[in-house]
């Protein structure tokens, strides 16, 4: 067995109270008291005697012996605290001009309502439901009934294509489908309800039950299908109580993305799901429930998962929902209007949409027409923030700017400055320091750890904490193979990095995104933040195409700043040098590329194995997720290929 020596963050206290390295050591030594005393932060049905179940090791539970309701926890004992008044979920719209609060009173007697009509349609506990919605309450509303019932959820972005819709159907064998009859999107909307009827067409398993909510502005509703009326079936339900599950119940299936093409349905548990993320609120975010918190991502995503939905509520805090984009809806003050105008104390988003901020309003001119004096940090993760959006966001906001990171399968933060525990100095291009229960190492190819600013590896020592993933749904196999066989005893994050002498641990990319320039092992991702630091540059990606003579070469393809002048001759003479100078010769940069727009998906992520695809004149697969085809064919026009 490969064996990995613990390394343990030296952080130093900077107040009175409990230290990080104090809260971080006890976490790692003593795994089932610490996150007993967590749980006591959640109203159990059951209340749990331990914590973590290791008798199936690698495969670990939490809270074996005890039992709760996820909704109940959201929803009802807010209101039988008093706070039924407080406002739980503000829905605001860019694209339909319209805004929505619902207070907790109120969000729960809609949940009670949809609840009852997935019972009335036979859902019962541990069936699983699809959720296939753009960004409107009832996608949060459909997810806390299912979880009320004790249903599993599965939610799928909206405007997936039909046959991976129906790859998802045949993988879950849900009993129901809840949709829309469509999203929209800056100059277009996306009709749902074919694509729906498609899936179900190719699906093995397709269900009979189909829930559509309405919406005025995109045709087609569920009369033109025979399907089921979101309204006329509420207005008509019995709502019902929540339904006692087991701690180790699954709440949700998510899937992402995997290797071999079929979607791998990371599965997330009832009981350390609810104490993970009420602890995270607290401690990573230092968010309280008289807060407004906005996450601004999608509910097809984990981070929309976790903080659109789940962890606001089961704290007590307000969520902000917003469906629009950061520019263009319509402009680049989006974001700022709906900080100010709801008060927001926290903005949790992907660097990409900062840069897209920064691409259209250098100046942040948008900035000044807002009152931002609610606004107390800027949260960001998803992809690496650069250090040149890190300095710009911090410098015209005037807040601190926090990176972290985190993984679909973790369901929170692996690495993170600890807001509400000990704040840390900022460093750019870091994350920080690993969160109180992931022992978190880098280790090279044989397993061995590496010292301080070494890049290798980056594994997590197991058990990993409660709230992480259970499994992947009905494949053992595949969850052992993907995650715990590489390094037995630890969980593979795919990412490679380094931590630092001060504990810090940076993030450099996928381990897949190193590539081989003549023998030397290189990371696409520190080329990147060296390209990123050009003042010029707005957005890039480095990525490894084939070289006759050395294997590989790095290749840069470059957004600009809007109004930047610098010529591309120029640009590449920049840039080269200073990737000689902060890397070396040995790096042989020297190919870049001006473009538009670089493709990505709707999370954010740069396509960055289709561009090295379409770069070296491969056959490509268009991923799913991919935002905007447009900029894909663009690219590949320029390219030639």
């Amino acid at each position: 067995m490969r064996k990995v020596a613990s390394v343990t963050p030296l952080v130093a206290s900077v107040t009175g109270m409990a230290t990080y390295a104090d809260v971080f050591a006890r976490s790692i030594a003593d795994p089932d008291g610490f996150w007993l005393q967590a749980a006591e932060a959640i109203d159990w049905i059951t209340p749990p005697t331990r914590a973590l179940d290791d008798s199936a090791a690698p495969i670990y539970r939490w809270f074996p012996d005890a039992s709760l309701n996820t909704s109940a926890n959201a929803l009802d004992r807010h209101v039988a605290a008093g706070r039924g008044d407080r406002a739980a979920l503000i829905w605001d719209s860019a694209m339909a001009d319209e805004k929505r609060t619902y207070t907790y009173a109120q969000l729960l007697d809609e949940v009670a309502r949809f609840a009852g009509v997935l019972t009335a349609q036979g859902v019962t506990k541990g069936d699983r439901v699809i959720i296939y919605m753009p960004m409107i309450p009832e996608a949060a509303i459909a997810m806390l009934a299912c979880a009320r019932i004790g249903a599993v959820h599965s939610v799928v972005f909206g405007g997936f294509a039909a046959p991976e819709l129906a790859t998802r159907i045949d993988d879950a064998q849900p009993v129901a489908v809840v949709t829309a009859s469509g999203g929209l999107e800056p100059g277009r909307t996306v009709e749902y309800l074919p694509m729906v009827r498609d899936a179900l067409a190719l699906a093995a398993s397709a269900p009979e039950t189909v829930i559509v909510k309405d919406r005025a502005q995109v045709p087609g509703s569920a009369a033109d299908y025979g399907w089921l009326d979101w309204d006329r079936q509420i207005a008509a339900a019995e709502p019902v109580g929540p339904v006692p599950v087991a701690a180790t119940d699954p709440l949700y299936i998510l899937y992402t993305s995997g290797t071999t093409g079929k979607p791998k349905g990371v599965v997330r548990d009832n009981g350390g799901h609810a104490v993970a993320l009420v602890w995270s609120m607290r401690n990573v975010y230092g968010v309280d429930p008289d807060d407004v918190w906005w996450t601004a991502s999608d509910v097809g995503w984990v981070v929309g998962h976790s903080y659109i939905v789940y962890g606001p509520l089961l704290l007590g805090a307000t969520t902000i929902m917003y469906e629009g984009k950061p520019v263009g809806t319509p402009d680049a003050g989006a974001f700022w209007r709906v900080i100010s105008e709801h008060g927001a104390s926290a903005l949790f988003t992907a660097p990409t949409a900062i840069r897209a901020i920064r691409k259209a309003d250098p100046d942040a001119a948008e900035l000044a027409k807002y009152d931002m004096s609610s606004f107390s940090t800027l949260f960001a993760a998803g992809e690496r923030l650069d250090p040149d959006t890190f300095a710009w966001a911090g410098e015209k906001l005037g807040v601190p700017v926090v990176d972290h990171w985190w993984q679909t399968e973790t369901g929170w933060a692996i690495v993170a400055n600890l807001r509400g525990l000990e704040p840390m100095p900022l460093k750019p291009g870091t994350a920080t320091v690993p969160v109180p229960g992931y022992d978190v190492q880098v280790v090279d190819a044989e397993g061995t750890r590496l010292g301080a600013d070494a890049e290798g590896n980056i594994v997590v020592r197991l058990p990993m904490p409660p709230g992480t993933l259970a499994g992947l749904w009905q494949d053992e196999e595949r969850f052992r193979s993907s995650y715990l066989n590489a390094f037995p005893g630890f969980y593979l994050t795919g990412d490679s990095g380094y931590i630092d002498g001060d504990g810090y641990v940076f993030i450099l990319g996928r381990s897949d995104d190193v590539i081989n320039v003549a023998g030397h092992r290189l990371s696409t991702g520190s080329i990147e933040a060296v390209v990123a630091a050009h003042p010029d540059v707005a957005e890039c990606a480095v990525v490894g195409i084939h070289d006759d003579l050395k294997g590989q070469r790095p290749s840069g393809y470059v957004v600009l700043k809007s109004g930047a002048q610098i010529e591309e001759d120029q640009l590449r003479a920049d840039l080269v040098a200073m990737v000689r100078e902060a890397i070396g010769a040995v790096a042989t940069f020297r190919d870049v590329t001006v473009v538009e727009a670089l493709p990505k998906t709707r999370s954010g992520k740069i396509l960055r194995k289709t561009m090295r695809q379409i770069v070296d004149g491969e056959e490509y697969s268009v991923p799913s997720t991919i935002e905007d085809m447009a900029v894909l064919e663009a690219l590949v026009e320029q390219l030639g290929h």
